[in-house]
């Protein structure tokens, strides 16, 4: 058989999987029935579970090309596995986008093709004279993967993209729009255009969840039970399991619901589209496809697919997508062909770089604007899945699992737990063999030892704990889409911030304007509302230079527009719909100045009519907008003043950017330091710049010039300087977070020294630490990368001993020794020197990320990017950011948390309502209370089945057992009720400087459950023995009479019969009592208060619960109520055995509490603490050194010591270590690193020199 290596889908991409192909074996199929068969179905689950084992099950390796079903693996850390069937159609040509002729089409059939028969047979029945060709795909997660020859591999059909299609080419060959076949060709390729998100029926659903492997097992236990004549326990179990299943099913069905009404609710609009032959006809939007032209209505519309506008402007909400509810404008794709530099800036037209063109699918259209006779068109480019509101859907609907060590261990230490049952498994035959017990009791009684070893209420359990975090974070305003994260943010040790709507307020406010005249910088004035001013092309700048629109007579769009606009006090007036159409171009909006503001018009006596009239109607029209970009940091327009002979071009944008723009001699020549100053104090600086326009620049020849033709030769006009306050939390939460030890990083799209100025404003770096910027250039003209260290400035000097206690962990210890530990720097750096750092500098990526602090200037990407780059180290990452251009990054995120108003952004795991990051600390203490939570639950299980455990193997060495209601009210009574209860213990009230441990496989965890099951294995064995040894015991009978009464030995007689599995005996009776008092002592020992949760006495459900189980078992031990006993199966036995009980079960408690608090959480606990300790490595924010820290070696240079003893786990305390030791970090100030030219990358790919 011709074997072929693996291919490589979605290559780069965050669903990038392996491909192998497999087809059908016949023998194989065969062979699996006979399995099946003979092992009454059960290969079937098994192989249900496992797709991997289905496929080589069943089929023989092939080439991918002639496969009929493939194998997948995805290629991230958690390595799935999935299987398709690859199927076959039929089509008149391979690619969608090849051009067929319709005319030779209706010569050669003799008739035209009906429109209503658009399945692929009917289409090939139309075109006769195409030779169908069989096209291979398959489908998976709502995607179609498409055989492509010339590359030898299946890919994905997104849309117009594939084509690689100019900006030019998206006018010239799309613009027409498409005819009716080629619409009809597409769609076979791409299908209907909608998010399908089908509703799985409750059968469905149902039979997915029993198909569960607990449940499997589950099932399996009840028919043992049944068959052992438990029928109580039996059907209590069926009925816990059938509340589980019932509850889930709600869940799962709900939330499919949701999703498909929030998809369904606008995906199926009717759309007017172009057709090539110029007509328009009406059709449903799911008949679109990548290529059609459709015509955006007036009045708006809600979009069905992503398409790029080609004609016309429009205003957007985009807030479905982005968290954020500001109306954006989103121009026409300029033409190049009809621009100045034509071939220069015909870029590839992509979604991300063109997104101020691109209307996204699911965006709400709220109105447009167009010229007279012109539509206002877009050209569809993506639909169905491939849309930006697709990949959403599926990214909700297809999630990744959560990675994370709790879950993991909780495999390993079942796996441990069965390994225990196969012990006993093992015993329990031997044993019943050398009792010549019958074979049918051999097989039920070894099988029941594996029952009871794994718990089946264990996951009704472990969520019980995450639901009531879920409901308390509720309460705080946190909405979580994805409660297994919640677990999670227990282990979070860095932040990143966004900054603009996070850390400071949303809004800016105007502080002042500083203009320039011929060259040189004017004092600071406190507003630009002077009739002073009122005519200069500052103010116009300020007045026409945005996006706003009116929006049901409401100004909206850029909050910081806004502020610039209403500070010059002038009036926007939009043209109507009626006035557009009159008009045979675009009616501009217009802007005005207040009358008052207006200086008095002088009458002179030749020219006061005119004078008049003209000072009185001082209006300039915006006639063109280039909008912003995040890419360009910049954005301009064109306006003409009325009765203005020329046009002029306005420009604001980031000041470098502004001023590199404008001619040499028109910027100050103190204007990087007047810059640098306000930076420097946080304000965000925005320059103006202004231009006269040639006069042959006609109406029309503006609305295809080209940008860059524009925004050249400009004069500087001066700078805006907006203040962006700290939001009023913002101190004391970042404050809170370094003294829990949480690292907090700020990544935001601002300007890097007013980043820098805020992160000291706010705390995140203290007064007296140095900031180093990298300044990394890409490689030019044949020479290397370079990254240029300087220090931002000069931090405030303190003294030594304030120094010492503000220290940020980059000692080894917690006490500081050398001079170089006092020394305390953060990393800055650029969107740019980030990407150069990224692509040349990778061995020094890590270590400047370890210090890294403010990143700066970062797109969207980056802030991803970054993201990633932390969690390679071992960060635990939180990312908070208001959801507009976090997204990626809120996702990629162990714990993203979105501050957006609406309820949930569907973006991130956790949204706040809360509009301030108060919501990090809480989401991070709720997160410590349910992972402590969790421990706690699974180690009280595991002890709970290693009891009973211990309780049937003592008992099957006499050939008895518990009895039908000793299981049940073990099962029920105490268990269940103590799981459920002991989950609600709250949050501690303060975050702390210590995290708890990430998996259950930790040395203080497994200390704890092994001491305990020791504990417990000691007192059952003593007790049992005990019993045995006293005078008064003998082999129990319904004749034996311990307590010498008579009445109740009457009452046992009656029940004789039913005892056949010799369940009343003096042992049995002793274990029940000792075990159920077990149960309730680790229970207590478990459930830690202090430093993660709130004390278990301030949870009265859970304290309420094990008083009345105490005083009911200890009634029912010291004075017998000879019902209880009945259904009990108990025995009486004599009144000072019950004593002996009461000391077995109160030294029992004395030595677990005393073992876990003393020995544990005094002796163990700490050590093992100071070990996880982060600042003990060297790498977070100032903290005090916790107290009761131990010193391990006691000696000055005792950091060495440890490094022998203990090594770090985490790669970033690695990295702090070495960093420690190394003379040359970090980089001294004026130094450079260049990269090494490229060669077979090595460790250490750079080098450090000092700048002439």
């Amino acid at each position: 058989m011709e074997k072929e290596e693996m291919k490589i889908i979605n290559k780069g991409l965050e669903d990038e999987m392996e491909l192998s192909g497999y087809r059908l074996c016949r023998w194989k199929l065969a062979l699996l029935v006979v399995g099946v068969l003979c092992t009454g179905g059960f290969l079937l689950l098994l192989l249900y579970w496992m797709p991997e084992w289905c496929v080589k099950a069943t089929c023989t390796r092939t080439t991918v090309r002639d496969a009929q079903v493939v194998l997948l693996q995805s290629t991230d850390e958690f390595k799935r596995w999935f299987r398709a069937k690859v199927r076959v159609m039929l089509a008149p040509g391979r690619s969608p986008y090849i051009s067929l002729d319709s005319q030779t089409t209706t010569m050669a059939n003799g008739h035209m093709p009906h429109h209503s028969d658009t399945s692929a047979e009917g289409f090939i029945r139309k075109y006769a004279e195409y030779q169908p060709v069989q096209i291979r795909y398959f489908t998976l997660h709502s995607t179609k993967y498409y055989w492509n020859d010339s590359v030898q591999n299946f890919e994905v059909l997104t849309g117009l993209e594939d084509l690689g299609v100019s900006s030019s080419g998206i006018h010239s060959k799309h613009g027409g729009g498409l005819r009716q076949d080629q619409q009809e060709y597409r769609k076979l390729f791409f299908g209907v255009n909608e998010i399908a998100v089908k509703v799985p029926s409750l059968f469905k659903l149902l039979i997915k969840e029993v198909l569960n492997p607990f449940y499997i097992f589950q099932l399996f236990s009840v028919i043992l039970w049944s068959a052992d004549e438990y029928y109580y326990y039996a059907m209590a179990i069926v009925l816990m399991s059938v509340i589980s299943i019932a509850t889930s099913l709600y869940t799962i069905k709900k939330q499919y619901v949701m999703l498909h009404d929030m998809v369904a609710a606008h995906s199926i609009v009717r759309v007017s589209v172009c057709r090539a032959n110029n007509g328009i006809e009406e059709a449903m939007s799911t008949d679109l496809v990548p290529g059609d032209v459709m015509v955006i209505p007036s009045n708006g519309t809600i979009m069905p697919c992503d398409a790029v506008l080609i004609s016309g402007t429009c205003i957007v909400n985009e807030s479905m997508l982005t968290g954020e509810s500001v109306p954006v404008t989103k121009t026409n794709l300029p033409n190049p062909s009809h621009g100045e530099k034509e071939a220069e800036d015909d870029q590839v037209y992509s979604m991300e770089e063109h997104k101020r063109h691109t209307l996204f699918c699911g965006t709400n259209v709220i109105q447009t604007r167009f010229y007279s006779g012109e539509l206002v068109k877009a050209v569809v480019v993506r639909t169905g899945f491939s849309t930006a509101k697709g990949q959403l859907v599926r990214s909700i609907l297809y999630p990744k699992p959560t990675d994370f060590k709790l879950y993991r261990d909780a495999y390993m230490f079942l796996l441990c737990l069965v390994g225990v049952a196969g012990i006993g498994f093992v015993y329990s035959i031997v044993l019943s063999i050398m009792n010549k017990v019958p074979a049918k009791t051999i097989i039920i009684e070894s099988l029941d030892i594996i029952t009871i070893t794994v718990p089946p209420a264990l996951p009704a359990a472990m969520t019980a704990g995450i639901v009531y975090a879920q409901r308390r974070l509720k309460k705080l305003g946190i909405f979580c889409i994805s409660p297994q994260r919640i677990n999670i943010c227990g282990q979070l040790n860095l932040i990143c911030f966004d900054k603009t709507g996070t850390l400071t307020e949303d809004g800016l406010d105007l502080w002042g304007v500083q203009r320039t005249e011929n060259g040189s910088f004017h004092h600071t004035e406190e507003n630009a509302y002077k009739e002073s001013l009122v005519k200069t092309h500052f103010v116009a700048c300020m007045a026409t230079c945005h996006s706003l629109t009116k929006i049901e007579g409401q100004l909206s769009g850029d909050p910081l527009d806004l502020k610039m606009f209403e500070a010059t006090g002038w009036i926007l007036e939009e043209a109507t719909e009626e006035e557009t159409s009159l008009h045979n171009r675009i009616m501009p909006t217009v802007v005005r100045p207040p009358k008052q503001l207006l200086p008095a018009p002088t009458v002179s006596p030749v020219q006061d009519m005119e004078l008049y009239a003209l000072s009185g109607s001082y209006e300039i029209g915006i006639v063109r907008q280039f909008p912003f970009s995040s890419a360009l940091q910049r954005m301009s327009v064109v306006t003409r003043l009325l009765g203005g002979k020329r046009m002029d071009a306005y420009l604001k944008g980031a000041p470098e950017v502004v001023a590199s723009l404008c001619k040499k001699e028109t910027v100050p020549q103190d204007f990087a330091e007047v810059l640098e100053d306000y930076t420097k104090q946080g304000f965000r600086v925005i320059a103006l710049a202004h231009r006269r326009l040639e006069s042959k620049l006609t109406w029309h020849k503006v609305q295809n010039v080209n940008r860059d033709h524009i925004e050249s030769n400009m004069e500087f006009l001066g700078l805006i300087i907006m203040q962006n306050k700290l939001k009023a939390e913002t101190p004391g939460v970042l404050e809170d977070l370094r003294r829990a030890n949480i690292r907090t990083v700020m990544v935001t799209g601002d300007n890097m020294l007013t980043a820098i100025s805020v992160a000291r404003d706010c705390g995140m770096i203290p007064p007296q630490d140095r900031v180093i910027i990298a300044d990394a250039l890409p490689p030019k003209d044949g020479q290397a990368a370079k990254i240029n260290w300087r220090y931002a400035d000069n931090p405030s000097k303190h003294s030594n001993k304030a120094a010492s206690l503000e220290e940020v962990g980059i000692s080894m210890d917690d006490k500081p020794e050398e001079p170089k530990s006092l020394e305390q720097y953060h990393f800055a750096m650029s969107g740019k020197s980030f990407a150069v750092i990224t692509e040349h500098f990778q061995d020094l990526l890590q270590k400047l990320v370890l210090h890294g602090t403010v990143f700066a200037r970062m797109a969207p990407d980056q802030k991803t990017q970054l993201v990633e780059t932390l969690q390679s180290v071992d960060y635990f990452v939180g990312m908070c950011g208001d959801g507009a251009n976090d997204c990626g990054a809120l996702k990629r995120a162990h714990s993203g948390i979105s501050l957006s108003e609406l309820e949930a952004s569907v973006a991130s795991p956790f949204t706040s309502r809360t509009p301030n990051i108060s919501c990090v600390p809480n989401l991070i203490r709720e997160g410590r209370a349910a992972l402590i939570t969790s421990f706690c639950v699974f180690k009280f299980m595991a002890l709970y089945s290693i009891i009973q455990y211990i309780s049937v193997t003592l008992l099957y060495y006499i050939l008895s057992n518990l009895g039908d209601f000793q299981f049940l009210f073990i099962d029920v009574a105490i268990i269940l009720l103590i799981v459920f209860t002991m989950s609600l213990n709250s949050a501690w009230k303060d975050l702390v400087s210590r995290r708890p441990p990430s998996g259950l496989i930790s040395g203080p965890l497994l200390f704890s459950v092994m001491t305990q099951i020791l504990i417990c294995l000691g007192f059952q064995t003593l007790a049992f023995l005990l019993v045995r040894n006293e005078t008064w015991y003998e082999p129990w009978t319904p004749e034996s009479d311990a307590c010498n009464t008579t009445i109740y030995t009457n009452v046992s007689e009656n029940f004789t019969e039913f005892d056949e599995h010799n369940i009343k005996n003096y042992e049995n009776t002793t274990l029940f009592y000792v075990s159920c008092f077990q149960y309730l002592i680790v229970a207590i020992v478990f459930s830690k208060g202090k430093p993660f949760r709130q004390p278990s006495y301030k949870n009265w459900p859970f304290m309420l619960s094990v008083l009345s189980l105490y005083v009911f078992l200890f009634v029912i031990m010291l004075y017998p109520v000879p019902a209880i006993d009945e259904v009990l199966e108990i025995v009486c036995v004599p009144f000072k055995w019950r004593l002996t009980m009461v000391i077995i079960v109160l030294a029992n408690a004395a030595v677990s509490v005393l073992v876990e608090t003393l020995v544990l959480d005094v002796v163990l606990w700490k050590l093992v603490f100071s070990r996880d300790k982060q600042g003990s490595y060297g790498i977070l924010p100032a903290a005090p050194p916790p107290q009761g820290g131990l010193d391990w070696c006691g000696s000055k240079h005792s950091w060495l010591c440890c490094c022998r003893r203990r090594v770090p786990k985490a790669r970033y305390m690695h990295l702090a270590q070495e960093l420690r030791v190394d003379p040359d970090w970090p980089p001294k100030p004026k130094t450079t690193t260049e990269a090494k030219p490229p060669s077979p990358p090595e460790n250490g790919s750079y080098q450090i020199m000092s700048a002439s």
